[in-house]
């Protein structure tokens, strides 16, 4: 029985854009899948799986992005590239947009952010009441100067974020302690049309200084990844905005050495969501705000603009799965996140207790990228060939990928372990061995007793044995192998 994978407006152009992206997103709906998998078989032709980490690190003003190889078989098998990131306290994630969907893990920290789609109406409105802004006020004919701009979220470690392919975004830091998170873009993704390489385009800023390898492959990207406006002539960059050849010369960020994350040395001034137990309230009467406006909207309105980007899946008490004295696991889906239905993506978050078991399962409709957010674990994977593709320790910081119908089974160390897993489907789904709602379960015990030439009551034991456990198996001894290590 497969159950929930529990694994690892007014211009004419504006409605142009609003019909391509809805239009495009039913029809990735319905046929991504086999559109992402089609000839893409040799790609997969994994024998032997490794546990990955970082191999490049580049530096800027106020963070650190770290590059897993984006060649390596696994990733190329699974059609993704992913990424680490730090943001330092009152950094900020200069915009950009990338040639695939992606979503984003935030590991550690709290900020805002958001994700700019145009044509969406600017919800925030304020006036600043600086002597600058009243001066510009009475030269456009106004009292004072107001700013407009797109919804902005705020985020806290244990979200998720969704963003769909060629959205500009962006994240800031407004916390004490540095943010961290952990990005997965799905490059075989229909939505991009361009080849598998993950293609980051700046808004603003550069990518340069400081590159650390942590292997001997030659990095695909130059030294310096500047802005898209670097690459237009000045004279008519300038024309074409209304500004002058010097605001358009700090556009093209030519003298800039501050990098892609640079530092706000007097806070950002934007208005944003409240913190803490007020975000909730607040975030409250934003939905009914944006379900009023929904009930007046058009339709193409409602589904795109108006749509929740961020789920919280490390809360406990939002686990969908918990086991005394095992762990729990929380699913993220495009039935709770309905924007996972148009970037064809989910995720799960899972803990194991001390020596807890992840029962032996495989994925029925996706690859699973796993990262590590803390503590160790066990792990083995078992491909079609009844062969050992992986048996290791998989610990804080690794990468692994488990490829579609790869058997796989956990255990957890003494310290226990964590995770969070990015799959490439928006309603992921697994199949377990045993346990109920598993294979073994569904099947006569006869037909299992033939299968494995064990009597009756061996098969009967086989079925029942975990009772009522689902996906998390609590120990009932301790670690096999490997010691403790």
């Amino acid at each position: 029985m497969a159950i929930p994978n529990l694994s690892f407006l007014s211009l004419p152009l504006c409605f142009l854009f609003f019909f391509f992206f809805f239009s495009h997103a039913q029809s990735q709906t319905q046929f991504s899948y086999a559109k992402r998998r089609y000839g893409e078989q040799s790609r997969c032709r994994v024998e032997r799986l490794h546990a990955l980490e970082p191999v490049r690190r580049l530096e800027s003003e106020a963070g650190v992005t770290e590059y897993y190889d984006e060649s390596n078989e696994q990733l190329e098998c699974a059609g993704v590239s992913a990424m680490r990131q730090t943001i330092e306290s009152n950094g900020l994630l200069l915009p950009s947009y990338s040639n695939a969907p992606h979503l984003v893990y935030i590991l550690q920290g709290n900020g805002i952010t958001s994700a700019v789609i145009s044509g969406c109406p600017e919800t925030y409105q304020s006036y600043q009441e600086s002597e600058q802004g009243r001066r510009y006020g009475e030269r456009q004919g106004q009292q004072m100067f107001q700013d407009e701009h797109q919804k902005i979220y705020r985020f806290r470690q244990g979200d998720i974020l969704a963003l769909p392919a060629g959205v500009a975004h962006w994240f800031y830091n407004d916390g004490e302690t540095p943010v961290v998170t952990f990005t997965v873009f799905d490059t075989s993704n229909s939505a991009n049309q361009l080849d598998r390489t993950h293609r980051h385009f700046l808004l603003a800023g550069k990518k340069q200084g400081q590159q650390s390898f942590f292997s001997s492959r030659e990095s695909k990207e130059t030294s310096s990844n500047n802005n898209i406006f670097n690459g237009f002539d000045l004279e008519l960059l300038a024309e074409a905005l209304g500004v002058s050849r010097e605001t358009a010369r700090k556009l093209q960020g030519q003298d800039d050495q501050r990098g892609h994350i640079v530092r706000v040395e007097r806070g950002l001034q934007v208005l944003k969501p409240r913190r803490t137990e007020e975000s909730t309230e607040w975030e409250e009467e934003q939905e009914e705000e944006g379900r009023r406006r929904r009930r007046a909207a058009n339709g193409i309105d409602e589904a795109i603009c108006f749509m929740k980007l961020r789920e919280n899946v490390g809360d406990p008490m939002k686990a969908d799965l918990y086991t005394p004295g095992g762990g729990r696991i929380t699913v993220l889906n495009s039935q709770k996140l309905p924007i996972l239905r148009f970037i064809q993506m989910s995720a799960n978050r899972g803990v194991l207790n001390r020596n807890a078991i992840l029962a032996p399962h495989w994925n029925i409709n996706s690859h699973a990228v796993v990262f590590v957010i803390s503590g160790r674990a066990r792990l083995q994977i078992v491909g079609n060939q009844g062969s050992t593709a992986f048996d290791g320790e998989l610990r804080q910081g690794q990468l692994m990928v488990v490829p579609q119908n790869f058997a796989v089974i956990a255990q957890a160390r003494s310290e226990g372990f964590s995770w969070i897993s990015i799959q490439t489907i928006d309603n992921a789904m697994n199949n377990a061995i045993v346990g109920k709602t598993s294979a073994f379960r569904g099947m006569p015990a006869d037909v299992l007793a033939n299968s494995f030439g064990i009597s009756r009551e061996e098969a009967m034991r086989l079925k029942f044995s975990r009772g009522q456990e689902m996906a998390i198996f609590s120990p009932k001894s301790k670690a096999i192998g490997y010691g403790d290590m």
